[in-house]
């Protein structure tokens, strides 16, 4: 008889809401992830290390590492001091650099990862994908998606405004990354996972229609489920393609060639999704994506994130580069400068001041 169904991999425990964190050590004993309390906590110098004294006491057998950058030495460096701790779990408490530094290092030593994380900047705290810094510029390394993950609301609530909105503009660029997928299984003949692309996309949708902002719990709720499903997404199809598309092109294209002056992620990823749209012809769609992201506080001009237009273009061009052998929007033109220009000019005017 043929298989009819599909094991999707996803944590054994989503926990989002206020107070989360405060039951953390009966989350993991109860769910039988860490029923010794034998943990290895890897904690930023920030947010992390508050927090610290918050919740150490219901944590007596943890071990704390603080991690000093989000760097590929800083993993190696992470896995090496834990591999003497006979550890039930790792447990990454920061954030995105602090989790994906514990991703990767409980996967060099083959221990499951809780991911905890103290902001929503980007889809990053539930995926298969470990971004660090390294020699090169910055890598994405493969690793198993998180045991569990806790988001406590009211932590968030405390985290700066700008990393919680760049979650927004995240989660809105998987609507674009699903078109640009889609684009290339019509051009190309590439398959498109229909669960991974669903899933990615509705995630994207519920937080572009939410009427709320990032100061009401109900907003949060969604953006955090969001950000959830997508890294979900990501494992069902094996890679970042439901959310990573055009728009994810031209955040790359910015960290590589003006990498003291890259904002964060999800802002980059918002204003790529937003020109992107435009690209591709759905001119409404994109005013409205851009409408949105304005009422959210996000960038939807380079202007507004330090960046001419002449840089702007420089990056839309270069933006193919960052990826081999993905088709978006972007190679499907294959817009010159002048083109790029022309165009952005347009998206100007029709996206309004």
């Amino acid at each position: 008889m043929p298989l009819l169904t599909r094991l999707i991999p996803s944590p054994v425990v989503v926990d989002i809401r206020p107070g989360a964190l405060d039951d953390l050590a009966g989350v993991l004993a109860d769910e039988r992830i860490a029923q010794s309390g034998r943990l290895a906590v890897a904690v930023s110098g920030g947010s992390g290390a508050k927090l610290r004294e918050r919740i150490a006491p219901t944590l007596p057998g943890a071990s704390w590492y603080e991690v000093g950058g989000g760097g590929l030495d800083d993993a190696i460096r992470l896995a090496g001091e834990m591999k003497s701790g006979h550890y039930d779990a790792v447990v990454g408490l920061g954030g995105g650099k602090i989790i994906d530094c514990a991703k990767f290092a409980a996967a060099r030593v083959g221990l499951p990862l809780v991911a905890v994380p103290t902001n929503l900047a980007h889809d990053g705290l539930c995926s298969p994908v470990a971004t660090l810094d390294n020699d090169a510029g910055r890598g994405s390394y493969g690793v198993p998606n998180p045991i569990a993950v806790v988001i406590d609301l009211d932590v968030i609530r405390e985290a700066p405004a700008r990393f919680v909105r760049a979650g927004i503009g995240d989660a809105i660029s998987n609507i674009n990354a699903v078109a640009d997928w889609e684009l290339s299984n019509r051009v190309t003949g590439e398959k498109v996972d229909g669960l991974a692309a669903a899933m990615a996309r509705q995630a994207g949708e519920a937080v572009l229609r939410h009427p709320g902002g990032i100061g009401d719990n109900d907003f949060l709720q969604v953006l955090a489920e969001a950000l959830v499903l997508t890294g979900i997404s990501m494992s069902i199809s094996g890679d970042s393609r439901p959310a990573s598309g055009s728009c994810h092109e031209i955040n790359h294209a910015f960290d590589l060639l003006f990498p003291r002056r890259a904002a964060a992620h999800g802002e980059q990823c918002g204003l790529g999704a937003a020109f992107a749209t435009y690209l591709r012809g759905a001119h409404e769609e994109a005013a409205h994506t851009a409408e949105v992201l304005r009422r959210h506080g996000l960038p939807v001009l380079p202007e507004e994130l330090g960046f001419t237009v002449d840089e702007f273009v420089r990056a839309v061009e270069f933006a193919p580069e960052t990826r081999p052998g993905r088709y978006t929007i972007l190679e499907h033109l294959d817009l010159k400068p002048n083109q790029i220009k022309d165009v952005y000019a347009d998206y100007v005017k029709a996206i309004g001041s």
